[in-house]
């Protein structure tokens, strides 16, 4: 499942690529990528063709482009194998496209490509955001789908004190907790691993027994790791993982814990040893990130 940094690197894509254009034809060819949307694809389609897409913004792992009319936003979330992609509106249809928009410029057209239609698009009303996002008006709305998900942890929005309050409250694990969209958005398997690497926590900590300087830890971590992976262009593990242009990013080369089952930390020498977790893999360093006492799973 794509996390913050991948859904980032295909923001900036379209921001480049599509927003401030305007709609000439939609085609919907599978019904299922746009399941969500209430009024089905005859209305999908409609509310598109002779809008102009605003600038593209993100939350979490939803992406969303603003419409000049209708006070809606056309939402994406890619799931696990849904891409994005721009390119020539000549070029032959491709495997697995499942929605097509091309614009009255003339010029690329934008596929969303899914190759096992878990993901998905719907066109919603924006409302004001709850966590109060500072800006502009335009900038402090939120599709309703996206309007119970918690800022990141790289928004102006997010609070780090508020977030360390609400894990004292919380009576679970520290990596379950940053997996909860409610409270922090954007991160997932692979990075929440990598940023307890880096806070030096094992994944299974109890939150109602964390410091402040142990939670600061953890979002520096959080943020660190997907700061660099931002610049890496995201972490590709096959090739449903691209940016606009299907290209795959390279920050698998820089993991220090996910995925390396067996081979030494990079701090300490020590195996990274794989745990199940949640029917998925925790990885982590036996010495670096001693399993407490009594585990919070």
């Amino acid at each position: 499942m794509p996390e913050l940094p991948e859904v980032e690197v295909v923001r900036r894509g379209l921001e480049r690529w599509v927003s401030g254009r305007t709609v000439a034809a939609a085609e919907v060819l599978h019904p299922r990528a746009v399941r969500r949307h209430v009024g089905g694809a005859a209305d999908f389609t409609a509310r598109l063709i002779g809008n102009t897409i605003g600038a593209a913004r993100r939350r979490g792992k939803y992406l969303w482009l603003p419409l000049a009319e209708g006070g809606g936003a056309i939402v994406a979330h890619l799931g696990m194998s849904g891409q994005l992609l721009v390119g020539d509106p000549a070029r032959a249809r491709q495997r697995h496209l499942r929605v097509r928009l091309t614009f009255t410029d003339g010029s690329h057209d934008l596929r969303f490509v899914d190759q096992r239609t878990f993901g998905h698009l719907m066109v919603a009303e924006l409302v004001p955001d709850a966590f109060g996002r500072a800006g502009k008006e335009a900038e402090a709305a939120v599709p309703a789908p996206v309007a119970h998900i918690a800022p990141d942890p790289l928004e102006p929005a997010f609070d780090d004190e508020a977030f360390y309050r609400a894990l004292r409250r919380r009576r679970t694990g520290i990596k379950r907790a940053l997996l909860d969209q409610s409270l922090i958005s954007g991160v997932g398997n692979i990075y929440a691993d990598e940023a307890l690497w880096r806070a030096r926590l094992h994944w299974a900590r109890a939150t109602e027994n964390l410091t402040r300087a142990e939670v600061s830890r953890v979002l520096e971590g959080v943020r660190e790791v997907m700061t660099a992976a931002l610049a890496a262009g995201g972490t590709s593990f096959d090739r449903l993982y691209v940016n606009v242009n299907g290209e795959s990013g390279y920050f698998e080369r820089s993991l220090e814990a996910y995925g390396r089952r067996g081979e030494p930390c990079t701090r300490c020498g020590t195996p990274i040893r794989r745990d199940v977790f949640m029917n998925r893999s925790s990885y982590s360093c036996p010495k670096c990130q001693p399993r407490p006492r009594r585990p919070r799973l």
